[in-house]
């Protein structure tokens, strides 16, 4: 999957995937629900907080 195809599939541009995937941007649950829903994942499996469970 390209981050294009990501991106229409969820419904935002491709360089707010760029800035996901870069760190330089924190999805709304709304987003990263969507983006889980794609992957078949939950939203623990693809997203973190930094310092979180150390």
């Amino acid at each position: 999957m390209t981050q294009q195809d990501l991106a229409d599939e969820v419904g935002v541009t491709r360089q707010t995937i760029v800035a996901l995937e870069g760190g330089a941007y924190t999805p709304s649950l709304a987003l990263a629900l969507r983006i889980a829903r794609v992957f078949e994942k939950s939203v623990e499996d693809i997203f973190w907080i930094d310092g979180v469970g150390e």
